[in-house]
């Protein structure tokens, strides 16, 4: 049996895939729900006596209610999936069968970086569906390219998210370790792209292009984190390979 098929196995069989197109369906399906109906919904809460009035909902609004959704709650659970995945050194016999039966630690990272990423990117492409038909059907219809072009973003992304996990892997020793200090790293970046023009540059501002490109901004907008999110891509699988082969189990 090849790791490629081991990999495949493993997030089958774990049911981590199962989780992982679950939780984005669910946000693709329930996000133009909450966007379409949340005026009705916070009035039945308001205070007698009270009216609350909304703006009318637009389509935009359903992709947003997603993304804001998987954006935090679907990262946490890639990060978590693929922690599992990739900190192999966590569990000794695993790793002494690895090390010891393969013959470089690139050959283990790579199929489980591959096989991790398609799974999130699959979950992010179904969901990003979901929620497109949602809000075509309850709100109106989006911009087809700028659709294609947002989920495109958010799948490098979510593929560097995964290298990043990788990485740290390598370094740090167990998956809550991991995906803790993983989760970290998002979070300073994401903290790090408020301040001047610097968002424009940085990974995590791919994950809301879907949001912004159909509300209006242009999809070359996103061109240079997209290249350097690329070049991080490599520079964490590459780092990771390099710290795993000086690791001692």
């Amino acid at each position: 049996m090849t790791l490629w098929r081991l990999e495949w196995l493993r997030l089958i069989r774990t049911r981590r895939l199962v989780v992982l197109l679950g939780v984005y369906l669910f946000f693709g399906l329930t996000g133009p729900l909450t966007a379409r109906y949340i005026s009705e919904i916070l009035s039945s809460l308001g205070t007698e006596g009270v009216r609350m009035e909304f703006p009318d909902p637009r389509p935009a609004d359903g992709i947003a209610q997603f993304i804001g959704n998987v954006s935090q709650i679907g990262l946490l659970v890639v990060v978590l999936v693929a922690a599992s995945a990739l900190a192999f050194d966590a569990r000794r016999e695993m790793a002494v069968f690895l090390r010891t039966r393969i013959p470089g630690v690139g050959a283990v990272v790579v199929p489980a970086y591959v096989v991790t990423t398609g799974g999130a990117v699959g979950a992010l492409l179904l969901g990003s569906l979901a929620a497109w038909y949602e809000t075509a059907v309850l709100l109106g219809g989006l911009p087809v390219a700028r659709m294609f072009a947002g989920i495109g973003f958010g799948a490098v992304f979510l593929g560097f998210v995964v290298a990043l996990v990788a990485l740290v892997a390598a370094v740090a020793r167990g998956v809550l370790a991991t995906a803790g200090i993983t989760l970290g790293v998002l979070l300073a970046l994401a903290l790090l792209g408020n301040f001047g023009g610097l968002g424009r540059w940085l990974p995590t501002s791919l994950s809301g292009a879907l949001t912004d490109l159909v509300r209006g901004t242009a999809p070359t907008h996103y061109l240079p984190a997209t290249g350097i999110t690329v070049a991080l891509t490599i520079a964490a699988l590459a780092g990771a390979v390099w710290f795993g082969r000086r690791r001692e189990i």
